[in-house]
């Protein structure tokens, strides 16, 4: 009579996966190795652990289900208990119209299926999937609604205990914030709507939903958040912000929750802050040599102001923290106000900013300049008063980063302007500006060659012969979105003798930004699309960040290389 491992052994020869050679090596193997066959042939590299449970799905006539990318459910984890799923190797992966399809490394096991039709009260149909996917599986679904010391929330009275992390409600939230931590979001979105609640994650810039919670836990979910950030529990008619830290696999994690009423309820946002993300270097953000050249010769020179512009979320504070990376060591003094610091630094002294307590920007940045400071970081000039300050700051022998929300490089010389801040303070202490916005990566692993369309062509000023870009099919490795990661796109103005003239006839932003392009300025736009022509993003995604100038277009013509350069 043939055994489980004699029908292993001839369906791997059918598929060709083994040959009698190699069958006779695995078996020798697991004599002496005493192992067990399949061990035997992973072990020596004869098929992978996705060719052997493929096999074995063959042999046991379920289908097979790569689970790597799958999105834990917590209703679904709830329907089994954990001492069957570890014990079984098991985990309940979709429930829908009263089936339940279970993930099993063995799904010829009577036992266990009477086991999960005894707690779930339902039909149940089995996919196989692999055994070690499955144990990371139950491990991870089920830490976050057992209350374990990896995952814990840190509160004003302390650590929440075991007790309070067994409740379904508590568990929700865990499993919310540890799987956004894990996809590495900024944001978690919770939407209320009529009869269900939407969770969307903001992950690359875009956001993506999310299996949640049904939408009766919303309620207690938002409650659950507001003990957890300090929040007024009896007040849900008005908009309220907080933040609260949360310990994920021994990291803190700082995070800013906003809530704001709906006619369906509190809708609420979480944004995550990572304060141990690692520094890039500038050419790491995507900065060419020639960028970083000039950058950091702007960040050489002793005293002046250096800013960075750009929209909320496209990087700017990152390209701030990476300066002061290449700044900061023991020969000088840097200091920094931030609203809020998202990134810690050693030796850099950071102040956060506490309007309840008076303490704003340019309140810190009094102080500041009072402790013999070398480099002073400005998180964000809002106000003509910090305007003026960080000015002043930087024709007094001190180096000024900060950031300002404009379009492009050549506005921010006009948004100084209206902070009051005259023509001649500007020249004086004006380095540069750097202007970007953040693109998806395309997806390395699914990316394929594109043929743009005939608007994109004319959008960008292509030739018909131009090619060499790619587009992401989408895969599991980017959850179907065809992009996996950002990279920076940027303008950058140096001051010139010609710009500071026309600062000082006040002409407006237009004249200074075409002075600024026939001086060498290459445009946003067109530092996109040599990324997408790299094959690093998609003209899609520089279309979306990135606005062509149509009246300074003709001082670009496209070479055979699909570089643009600057008519001399």
């Amino acid at each position: 009579m043939l055994t489980p491992q004699d029908f292993l052994q001839k369906a791997l020869l059918e598929a060709e996966f083994l040959d009698e050679t190699k069958l006779t090596k695995a078996k020798a193997y697991s004599a002496q190795e005493d192992v067990s066959f399949e061990e035997s042939i992973l072990a020596l590299g004869f098929v992978t652990t996705e060719q052997l449970a493929v096999v074995k799905a063959d042999i046991c006539e379920v289908p097979y289900l790569n689970i790597s990318q799958y999105e834990i459910s917590f209703t679904n984890t709830s329907l089994i208990p954990r001492s069957v799923a570890e014990k079984y190797i098991l985990y309940p992966l979709f429930h829908l119209d009263n089936v339940l399809t279970v993930g099993m490394a063995d799904p010829l096991n009577l036992n266990a299926l009477d086991q999960v039709r005894q707690h779930a009260r339902c039909e149940v149909e089995t996919v196989l999937c692999e055994p070690d996917q499955l144990r990371s599986l139950i491990q991870r679904a089920y830490r976050l609604t057992a209350g374990e010391q990896s995952v814990s929330v840190e509160e004003a009275s302390g650590t929440v205990n075991e007790d309070e992390e067994s409740q379904p409600v508590v568990a929700a939230v865990n499993q919310l914030i540890a799987d956004a931590i894990e996809q590495g979001a900024s944001d978690v979105h919770l939407s209320p709507d009529e009869h269900d609640l939407y969770i969307r994650f903001r992950i690359d810039g875009a956001l993506q939903m999310r299996q949640g919670p049904a939408k009766a836990m919303h309620s207690a979910i938002v409650q659950r958040l507001k003990v957890m950030a300090r929040l007024d529990l009896t007040q849900s008619r008005r908009p309220q912000d907080g933040k609260l830290r949360y310990k994920y696999n021994g990291i803190n994690y700082d995070i800013r929750l906003s809530t704001l009423p709906t006619i369906n309820g509190e809708n609420v946002v979480m944004r995550i802050l990572r304060p141990h993300a690692a520094i890039s270097d500038f050419t790491d953000l995507g900065l060419s040599q020639a960028q970083v050249d000039e950058i950091e010769g702007w960040i050489r020179q002793p005293y002046g102001m250096v800013l960075v512009t750009g929209p909320t979320g496209s990087g700017k504070t990152t390209t701030l923290y990476t300066a002061l990376h290449k700044l900061n060591d023991p020969t000088r003094n840097v200091m920094t106000v931030e609203d809020p610091v998202e990134i810690r630094l050693p030796l850099v002294r950071q102040i956060q900013v506490n309007p309840e307590i008076s303490l704003t920007f340019a309140a810190a940045l009094r102080s500041i300049l009072r402790q013999d400071p070398d480099v002073v970081l400005v998180g964000e000039i809002r106000d003509s008063e910090t305007a003026t300050i960080a000015t002043q700051a930087s024709l007094t022998g001190h180096l000024v980063l900060s950031t300002l929300h404009t379009n492009d490089a050549s506005a921010a010389v006009t948004r100084l302007q209206d902070l009051d801040i005259p023509p001649y303070l500007i020249n004086a202490s004006l380095i540069g500006v750097a202007a970007q916005r953040l693109v998806r990566k395309a997806c390395e692993h699914c990316r394929e060659p594109y043929e743009p369309d005939a608007v994109m062509r004319k959008y960008f000023g292509l030739n018909d012969s131009a090619g060499g870009f790619i587009k992401g099919r989408g895969c599991a490795r980017c959850l179907q979105t065809g992009y996996k990661g950002r990279i920076g796109i940027y303008e950058l103005l140096s001051m010139t003798a010609h710009i500071k003239e026309i600062i000082e006839s006040q002409s407006g932003s237009q004249p200074i930004r075409r002075a600024a392009l026939e001086s060498g300025m290459r445009p946003m736009w067109a530092d996109g699309l040599d990324k997408a022509a790299l094959g690093l993003t998609t003209l899609q995604e520089v279309a979306k960040s990135a606005s062509v100038d149509e009246q300074f277009k003709e001082l670009f013509v496209q070479d055979s290389s699909m570089q643009l350069k600057r008519i001399a």
